[in-house]
């Protein structure tokens, strides 16, 4: 069993930066890829980034260069560095485990896996 923590989310000005984080308890997390996800009101769930257990990472081409997803396998945390954020990066973030190791669909799977439950970014003057 594995649950998930996210925490970081705020509101930011645009070209600003947060940092996301997402814990996991369990000893399985090394186990698992990790992906973070995201849902802006009247939107589908997308994937943002994901990352595999070696560390093999992809994102969605609306955040490459901008955001950075990291993994400490030591500490059982998976990380989003947002950086230049702009106001349609506004969403609720979710921390998400599938059940793979080396792969992190680009469609969110509901009902297998395990998902936290979000953390708000809000990017306004």
């Amino acid at each position: 069993q594995v649950q998930l923590v996210e925490s970081g989310g705020g509101l930011v000005q645009p070209g600003g930066s947060l940092r996301l984080s997402c814990a996991a308890s369990g000893s399985i997390f090394t186990l698992y890829a990790m992906g973070w996800y995201r849902q802006a009101p009247g939107k589908q769930r997308e994937l943002v980034a994901g990352i595999t257990r070696g560390g093999s990472t992809k994102y969605v081409d609306s955040v490459k260069g901008r955001f950075t997803i990291s993994r400490d396998n030591a500490k059982n945390t998976v990380i989003l560095q947002m950086n230049s954020l702009k106001p349609e990066d506004t969403a609720v973030y979710y921390c998400n485990a599938p059940p793979y190791s080396d792969y992190v669909p680009d469609l969110p799977l509901y009902g297998v896996g395990y998902w936290g439950k979000g953390t708000l970014v809000t990017v306004s003057s």
